[in-house]
């Protein structure tokens, strides 16, 4: 039952990160990374780390979905169909993707599965708060801090382009 549900989630998680890039339609995209964010969120329930599962929740479906939605309204994108580009231009990003896509299965095909410890032995890092925090405002906060500074970046530079030029 329990690698079942784990497949189940998995499976629906990929598909709906597949519907995102796939999308035409920016609105019905947004929907689908919700979808997703929501799947990666059972996925740490399953590894019983309910806290990393809430805070995905919170933070990036509640707050972050919520501000791709509102620029997409602020852009007057809802939607629309993406304006189509050259051919040529998007043919070499579907190459490569096809190419990582092939390299990733031959490697797996290649190497097979890697050996996993049990389950109980290992301990469940997300589960303990006190421990996710140290290891948050310690280790990890120099990563946080520069991921958080790029985000802001990246939105600031799709509102910057996605701006209509009156001519």
């Amino acid at each position: 039952m329990g690698s079942s549900l784990f497949l189940f989630f998995a499976v629906f998680t990929v598909l709906c990160a597949a519907g995102v890039v796939v999308c035409r339609n920016t609105v019905n995209a947004a929907m689908c990374l919700l979808l997703c964010l929501a799947g990666v969120a059972a996925l740490f329930v399953r590894l019983d780390t309910f806290l990393l599962a809430f805070l995905l929740l919170m933070v990036y479906a509640g707050a972050v979905v919520a501000l791709f939605l509102f620029i997409i309204m602020l852009l007057d994108a809802s939607g629309r169909q993406a304006a189509e580009t050259h051919r040529g231009l998007t043919i070499l990003p579907r190459v490569a993707a096809v190419a990582l896509v092939a390299a990733g299965l031959v490697s797996f095909a290649l190497r097979g599965r890697l050996a996993a410890p049990a389950a109980s032995a290992v301990p469940a890092v997300g589960a303990s708060l006190k421990l996710y925090a140290y290891l948050l405002f310690t280790t990890y906060l120099l990563p946080v801090e520069i991921l958080g500074f790029l985000l802001l970046i990246a939105m600031l530079g799709v509102v910057v382009l996605s701006r209509r030029t009156d001519a």
